[in-house]
Order: C-alpha cells, then structure tokens, then sequence
C-alpha cells in the first residue's frame, strides 16, 4: 500500500508545473499536502531513489510559500498566473495576465517533447496575420509571444505559447451538450457559415488547420461571434522548409473517427481536409433536425475521396447562402441563447 502512494505522490510532482497545481489555494491544507508527500518522497525513507523529487517537492514548496511563484518572465513580458491548469489535447492552459486589462491564455505541453506542436501554432498564428486579409483576424486567436520556459524544478524546457484570452466565446462541444436533441438548424446556420469564413480566411492565408473539431470551434452567442482555437495540428505553408510533407502532424485519439482518410493514411491534406471536418461539425451539431436538404449538402463535403471534395471554401459559402435562402428565405439575425448545462 505504502508503496502505491509514493508513486501516486511522485506522478502528482510530475504533474505539478506551478506550486498551485500541487498545493492548490488553501493554505492549512497546503501545509498538510506538504507534510505529507515529504514523507512519502524523503529520500531516508526510499534508500536515496526519491532524492530529486524532495528537492522539487521543496522547491515548489518555497515556492508557494514566498516572493511571486506564480509569474513567468520573458524578455517581453512578466505572466502572473491566475490559479490552475485547463487540460487540453496535448498541454496545459493556464489564465494569466500580463498587465491590465491584459488577459492571456499560457499553453505549456505536457510532454517536452510535444512543443513542436506548440511552435506549429505558433507559426501558423503569425502566418495568419502576415499573409491574411485582416478584416478576418477576429477568426482566430491573437499570439502575444511564442518563448521557451525552463521549470525550475526540473530543468525541463518547453515551448509556450501566450494567446490573447477569449471572453464570452463557448465550444461547440458545449453547445451539443446544451442542446442535447440538436441545434436548430436555422441557428447551426450562422455558426456554419462563419465556420466556412474562417477557414476561407485561413486557406487563402496559406494554412490548413488541420483538427476542425468541436473543442477547436468557438462561439460567442450573442455576438454570433466564432473562433477557431488550437492551431497545433496546423499545416502553414511557411513551414514547409521544416516539414514539407504536407501532413496534418498528429491525430486527436478521442476524435480518430472524425478525420477524413487522407490523415489517418499519412497522405498531403488541403482544404478540402478541413471543410470535411467542419462539416462533420455541424451535422453532428444538429442532430436528427437537420433538413434533407441540407444532409445532401453535407454528404457533397463528407466525401471519402479527397479531390471530390469541395476545396474552396469561400465557393462552398457561396453554395450555402443559397441553400439557405431556398430553405429559410432572406437571412436575419436570430438571437442564439445557450442554456445551462445541469
């Protein structure tokens, strides 16, 4: 038994990247969590093997008890962090601010050796704006800077990446799960067709995301805002000095049924890559209620064969419109609310 919570004492310090992680906001219970797993990890009590867990453990410790652990420096910026991580796909998010009013995302890997994923993003978040038109910048996240962080406890370096933090804006993935019978359609069709600008933005700016996926896809409701996130798995075409094979660079395993063939089978995406994805999307948004119509619409962009795929984006929009217009008649804003999840 004893020996079951060392290791779950050591895979918490592994998982820890600030002192909040670990000894969380309560300082009585910080004390106790201390006490406790410097027992566990002291070296006399391990014959030696638990030495460089005691001294991060401490490390954290003194962290937590002192000056202003929970600030990351660069040259351009001090990061003070605002409470724990949100899991994502491949790293940790952590809140953080910059300065007033100044509000940021810190996107730190799990795994080290996952940042050149994170400096994908980084690539394509900077491609985005260079290569883009700019009325479509409110599309896609804004990186404030791209740095390396060494934790202190370990000497462990990763790639990090700040991201103007989003207020208001929900996943689709939330939205499914608030409207468990289905999005109306006529709803759906707003965050359809600003789904299709921002990859138009995007294609024409030289860059494939790569995991259009429900967690990526945000919506502000009352804005009828959007916002496609996580730019990891991206394939900017500036890169290609570095990995020309056109390749989307990893899968999401929870979403591995949501990818057209051409990523599975390590073949060249497009944009057709994308709009496969998007499409998946939003009918999975809507449910049984989509109209036969627009199924047929989704099957054209759902194909298995890349090249008889739509692969331009903006055309396909162009499609849509008129669809709808066939459907619902002259479009008008309808308001979108998003109820409580239980």
């Amino acid at each position: 038994m004893s020996g079951h919570r060392l290791e779950e004492a050591l895979a918490r310090l592994d998982r820890a990247r600030t002192p909040a992680d670990l000894f969380g906001d309560d300082a009585a219970e910080a004390a106790r969590r201390y006490r406790r797993l410097a027992r566990l990890v002291h070296p006399d009590a391990t014959g030696g093997r638990t030495r460089d867990a005691f001294i991060r453990l401490n490390d954290l410790w003194r962290g937590y008890r002192g000056g202003d652990p929970a600030t990351i420096t660069t040259r351009r910026h001090a990061y003070r962090l605002d409470g724990g991580a949100v899991g994502g796909d491949l790293a940790e998010l952590y809140r953080a601010r910059a300065g007033p009013g100044r509000d940021v995302l810190l996107k730190m890997p799990r795994d080290p050796r996952d940042g050149d994923l994170i400096e994908r993003e980084a690539v394509a978040l900077r491609q985005l704006p260079k290569d883009g038109d700019g009325k479509f910048l409110p599309y896609v996240p804004r990186l404030v800077e791209s740095f390396q962080h060494r934790d202190a406890a370990t000497g462990a370096q990763r790639r990090v990446n700040a991201i103007a933090a989003l207020d208001g804006f929900h996943s689709l993935a939330e939205v499914r799960r608030a409207h468990p019978g289905g999005v109306d359609p006529r709803d759906a069709a707003w965050m359809w067709r600003r789904l299709l600008v921002g990859l138009g933005f995007a294609h024409r700016a030289g860059v494939l995301h790569g995991a259009v996926l429900p967690e990526h896809v945000l919506i502000h409701p009352e804005e009828h805002g959007l916002v496609l996130v996580d730019w990891c798995y991206s394939v900017p075409g500036c890169y290609a000095h570095t990995d020309p094979s056109g390749r989307v660079p990893a899968m999401v395993d929870r979403y591995a049924g949501w990818y057209p063939p051409e990523v599975p089978g390590r073949r060249a995406a497009s944009p057709a890559t994308d709009i496969f994805m998007a499409t998946r999307c939003m009918t999975e948004l809507m449910g049984d209620k989509a109209p036969k119509a627009m199924r047929s619409f989704a099957r054209g962009c759902t194909l298995p064969a890349q090249n008889r795929r739509p692969a331009d984006a903006w055309r396909l929009l162009a499609e849509f419109d008129e669809l709808l217009e066939r459907l619902y008649g002259p479009r008008r804003f309808r308001p979108f609310h998003l109820p409580a999840t239980p």
